[in-house]
């Protein structure tokens, strides 16, 4: 304690005078420096830091979804209709109360150029009142005109094309006027298979592009008049003309796709954010632990000379929690910091450009995740200490005492607990994921701690070894005041996230690099006309280098009810929920897919020809809640059909085959207008041929290149790992900064017995050698600890959240265990270096 010790009278009387007290000690002993608390500053900084970054960057993207909505939405309203125009009558309603409407028309084609390259496009048709918010810049500057076509600059550089150069799309020639350099809606309807194309509506008829059946959706955007509740009018045009196939949103829903994915992106960022946090936590109970020893003497003076226990416990407690207020305080700056970068970073994958502000919500709750933090792991130590009489801590460090906090305490830090607990599922998109991560990182901290017990006990059970370096290193597991529980725990809790993430990412890369191609077809062939589907698969398999070609019916349909309730009241679970919003893929078929997997009921007769029957994916019945006998009702181009479920099947998604959720058996569908969905199969080196020869013999027929669309998936996940990584490599920093702490805590000790043992005669390679089989044996146990838990996680996490097949890669979790060993080895050499370095006079002096 810095300056001379306080005179210490009897009790005080009440909790008011043991603050005051409290008070008063704290704020001398914080005169003296922090160099005890440095590791609590750094790990909380450390933890809220992450979690502040990713909570404000969510916030501040979310923001400028919102403050853009009209702009990204094109309107105040859209109305969005899969298939069919919406009636003449209900835009007359529209703009006969004061609302501005304007129709875009978006489907998918194929843009070919003089050369006769060609390549897929999200095809856009607009017409001259788009857009109603906003701006359409093109480059070079200029209007998009009949007869011209705006082209996105990854087209025009494929294709080979600038400005003035002529574009078929379809049957229609389109001059091409630029390229497009801003899409004010661009985020409400992307380009998801394809880059933009961009023509005026008056083209689309001459394109012929639009045939029965043709996937086509219509979107109207509405600019309501001053004065006009958007939620109010949306009510009344459903009132008046919806037919159930609508699909209306206001601007504060702009993009909903976009606002589930980045709260579930947020909310894993965040727990992985979190698991840093815990790691910091048990940098916050080696630190106060490390401080408290380091103020024995002076916890046993005042002891001695009465001060209640109390007393003591305030005292300290007062000064962890203003130190855990700087580092929290630190964090809160450093995380505002990190935003501004990943924003900037992430510019180009962020769906709109972040608004970077002050926000208050994500910056509290990362605060109150801090504080909850270094309360539930500075409890114990602070209670352990309040509750050692004055005589055991002079001797503390050489024999520790068994004190443990008494219950109130307990109570006390085990509400703490319960609190984060609360504070993680509460604030979650996905609360059962929460639980469960809350779940499995109690388990984490348990199973390392029997580890760390399993492996002392293997220690104290070699203690006959004849080597004397392999003996005092296996002694040093197991002595008294032994930090084994602690560096295992702390570093084994940042490997464990490392190699989980490690194992998630290249379970997903394998499957979208390596597995996938080998088995997906080349292409997809789209809006085949039931007139044209004998001469494609004629012309289709006379192609060179073709292998393989299947077709089959295609349709859209809307599901209206599930067992009769409807569909905006049914209880999905969250991974099923999907299915139920929009129109889904739809065919009829006489005999089952190839491979199929029934799980349940039986397939049709092949001359069946009773009421339509449904075969549905097993998943999708499960978490629905139906089963064979249950009536689901779709709506097909307007007309509502009840279909019996009669088999569940289960469906691999990961070979890209022909397969749909819904397959309806022969007879009424057949009627409906429908196009064909076929797939090919053949030489990659021929497909530039074989798309030139379909394409040109069907100018509507789309082909999407299976590679393409692979790629694209490919790099959208390497930039999301990417930012899973940097948090991961968060957490492995807070866990050396823990191993550091605890090393540095366990410093003094080793100086110690380094000088005893030269004294005895041993020389430094027996020291060093000694030190190297702790630190050595300590990586490895947690290494192998690390690989077994981050495995269970990656495949909890590919199974049931990604819903994704999972396999072992050995080589990764070889590379996390040698890591591991690596970096204890490396940490305990300069350790003992250091401690080797200590010249023994002035410690014997001392003693």
């Amino acid at each position: 304690m810095s300056g001379p010790a306080p005179a210490v009278g009897p009790a005080p009387g009440g909790w008011a005078q043991t603050l005051a007290l409290g008070f008063r000690f704290a704020r001398r002993e914080l005169r003296g420096g922090i160099k005890g608390l440095r590791i609590v500053l750094a790990c909380l900084a450390l933890g809220v830091a992450a979690i502040a970054a990713v909570g404000t960057l969510r916030a501040a993207t979310e923001a400028g979804l919102s403050a853009d909505g009209a702009r990204i939405l094109g309107g105040d309203l859209s109305v969005r209709v899969s298939y069919r125009p919406m009636p003449q009558a209900a835009r007359d309603w529209i703009t006969g109360r004061g609302a501005r409407l304007s129709e875009v028309v978006e489907m998918r084609a194929m843009a070919v150029a003089a050369s006769g390259d060609r390549t897929l496009v999200e095809l856009k048709a607009v017409d001259g009142a788009y857009p109603l918010y906003g701006d359409l810049v093109l480059d070079p500057p200029g209007e998009l005109l009949p007869g011209t076509v705006a082209l996105d600059p990854l087209v025009a550089d494929r294709l080979g094309l600038g400005a003035g150069d002529t574009l078929r799309l379809g049957e229609a020639r389109l001059r091409v006027a630029g390229t497009v350099r801003e899409e004010p809606d661009k985020v409400a309807s992307p380009a998801i298979l394809g880059p933009r194309a961009m023509i005026d509506l008056r083209d689309l008829p001459q394109t012929q592009l639009i045939q029965p059946g043709s996937l086509v959706q219509y979107e109207y955007r509405i600019a309501l008049p001053p004065g006009f509740s958007p939620a109010a009018f949306a009510r009344d045009l459903r009132a008046a003309h919806d037919d159930g196939g609508w699909r209306i949103r206001d601007a504060a829903e702009a993009s909903p796709g976009v606002s589930r994915f980045l709260g579930r992106a947020a909310s894993f960022l965040t727990l992985a954010g979190l698991t840093a946090l815990l790691v910091g936590g048990i940098g916050v109970a080696t630190g106060v632990r490390a401080w408290l020893d380091q103020r024995a003497r002076t916890i046993a003076i005042l002891r001695c000379l009465g001060a209640p226990a109390r007393v003591i416990f305030v005292t300290y407690l007062i000064q962890v929690m203003a130190l855990s207020a700087l580092g929290i305080v630190i964090g809160l700056a450093a995380g505002q910091g990190l935003t501004m970068l990943a924003a900037k970073a992430l510019s180009g994958a962020l769906p709109v450009p972040p608004r970077l502000g002050f926000y208050p919500l994500p910056l509290a709750q990362a605060a109150l995740y801090g504080v909850l933090t270094a309360l539930a792991f500075a409890l114990w130590p602070l209670g352990r200490a309040r509750e050692i009489p004055g005589a055991a801590l002079f001797r503390d460090a050489v024999q520790p005492g068994d004190g443990r906090p008494r219950l109130s305490l307990l109570l006390a830090n085990a509400l703490a607990v319960l609190a984060l607990v609360a504070l993680v599922v509460g604030s979650a998109e996905q609360p059962g994921f929460a639980l469960g991560f809350c779940a499995a990182a109690g388990g984490t901290l348990l199973l390392f701690r029997l580890g760390a017990a399993a492996l002392s006990a293997m220690a104290r059970r070699l203690r006959n070894i004849r080597r004397p370096a392999l003996r005092l290193g296996l002694a040093n597991l197991h002595r008294p005041g032994a930090p084994t529980a602690l560096m295992l725990v702390s570093l084994g809790i940042g490997l464990t996230t490392l190699s989980a993430v490690a194992m998630i990412e290249g379970n997903l890369r394998r499957q979208i690099q390596g597995q996938l191609p080998e088995a997906a077809p080349n292409f997809y062939f789209i809006d085949i006309q039931n007139d044209q589907a004998a001469r494609f698969d004629e012309l289709a398999r006379a192609q060179p280098g073709v292998t393989e070609l299947r077709r089959v019916p295609s349709l859209r349909a809307r599901i209206v009810s599930i067992k009769g309730v409807p569909v905006e009241q049914v209880q999905a679970t969250e991974d099923t929920r999907w299915a139920l919003r929009g129109d889904r893929g739809l065919t009829y078929a006489a005999v089952p897919p190839e491979n199929t997997r029934l799980v349940s009921g039986q397939w049709w007769a092949q001359d069946y020809d009773g009421p339509p029957l449904l075969s549905l994916d097993a998943r999708l019945a499960e978490g629905w809640g139906v089963g064979l006998g249950d009536v689901v009702v779709l709506d097909v181009l307007g007309r509502e059909v009840p279909l019996t479920i009669a088999s569940t099947r289960q469906i691999e998604w990961q070979g890209l085959g022909l397969n749909f959720t819904l397959i309806a058996s022969p007879g009424l569908l057949e009627a409906a207008p429908h196009t064909h969905i076929a797939t090919l199969r053949g030489d990659a080196a021929r497909d530039a041929q074989v798309l030139r020869a379909v394409t040109d013999a069907f100018p509507n027929v789309s082909g999407i290149r299976v590679r393409d669309a692979v790629e694209a998936v490919a790099g959208l996940l390497e930039r999301l790992g990417t930012a899973i990584s940097a948090v991961a490599a968060v957490t492995l920093l807070a866990g050396a900064l823990v191993l550091a702490g605890a090393m540095a805590a366990g410093q003094r000790r080793r100086v110690r017995d380094a000088v005893v043992l030269k004294v005895v005669g041993a020389t430094r390679a027996q020291i060093r050698r000694a030190w190297m089989v702790e630190f050595g044996l300590l990586g490895l146990a947690a290494g192998v600890l690390a690989a077994i838990c981050g495995t269970a996680a990656s495949w909890a996490v590919a199974r049931f959240v990604m819903r994704t097949e999972w396999v072992f890669l050995p080589g990764t979790l070889a590379l996390t265990v040698l890591g591991c060993t690596v970096l204890t080895l490396a940490l305990g050499y300069a350790g003992t270096a250091l401690a080797l370095g200590a010249r023994p006079a002035p410690l014997l002096r001392n003693e």
